[in-house]
């Protein structure tokens, strides 16, 4: 009875792998399309989607070049954008809502648990629903630049920030923080110098996130922003075109593999904290 137990975990396990491993290889394969086209000359890029760049097929760098080249708008200055918008807005993400995740966890009147669910009803709400009136608002306050929109993303992205960081404070024990104030610790420095520092798992986790979120985000920047003199890697992207709407795939691809580099090597050597940051700040709340 034991023995056949444990040859029907061993089948289930087994199935399970397979059935893992076919999900990877169809994840795998869109990215693994883009390596081998950005490598082809823009003619065998349709008829010749998944064969290697070799022989006629073979472009080398030449994508590269001239999608960074093409067009009177610079890939430098749109990469320039992107990073700074990223960095920024995840920034003003970190800090503001780990700030107020610290006051609705401790104060925990009727007021803060209505501003928690509100952030956390505003996790469901798809964009669309909101893109055309927030872009009117961006308008009027005039937030469509690459240094005010920022503001912008931290109201997206505070829903699933506070959400994690709540959770992870009330896992801290109150008592340090009691002795902080006991020592003459005021609120702002209690938390800089005290609850700041515990909270690092879950700001990396949300740091990592929020910065894939608004490194590969195309709709809002080009809703918010004047696309004729801020662009970000995305929309420089769809705006390779040439005479008639022709669009130069071997260009396209290298650039989107550009682009998609920075955030798959950060994502990589940063997984294990989403896990431990995920777990602190959902579980243990």
């Amino acid at each position: 009875m034991k023995h056949q137990t444990l040859a029907a975990e061993r089948r289930s396990k087994t199935i399970l792998s397979v059935v893992l491993g076919v999900i990877c290889v169809i994840y795998v394969l869109p990215v693994l399309a883009v390596v081998i086209n950005s490598f082809k000359l823009n003619t065998f890029v349709k008829t010749n989607t998944f064969d290697l760049p070799s022989g006629e097929m073979w472009a080398g760098w030449d994508n590269f070049i001239k999608g960074m080249t093409f067009g009177n708008y610079p890939f430098w200055k749109s990469a320039l954008y992107s990073v700074l918008i990223t960095v920024f807005s995840t920034f003003l993400i970190l800090l503001f809502t780990s700030m107020a995740a610290w006051y609705i966890a401790r104060v925990n009147s009727r007021l803060c648990r209505l501003v928690y669910y509100l952030c956390v009803f505003s996790m469901v709400v798809p964009f669309q629903m909101v893109m055309f009136t927030l872009s009117k608002t961006a308008d009027s306050l005039r937030l469509n630049t690459p240094w005010t929109i920022p503001i912008v993303y931290l109201g997206f992205g505070a829903g699933l920030a506070i959400f994690m960081f709540v959770g992870f404070v009330k896992s801290i024990p109150l008592e340090i923080e009691e002795a902080a104030a006991i020592d003459g610790c005021g609120p702002l420095r209690t938390f800089f110098s005290v609850v700041l520092p515990m909270l690092k798992p879950t700001l990396i986790s949300v740091g990592i996130l929020e910065i894939m979120w608004v490194w590969n985000d195309y709709l809002l920047p080009y809703l918010v922003l004047d696309i004729n003199e801020y662009r970000t890697i995305p929309i420089h992207i769809q705006y390779l075109k040439g005479s008639y709407g022709t669009v130069d795939l071997g260009a396209t691809m290298a650039l989107i593999l550009l682009s998609i580099i920075p955030v798959i090597v950060f994502y990589l050597l940063c997984q294990k904290h989403i896990i431990k940051g995920v777990a602190a700040g959902a579980v243990k709340g």
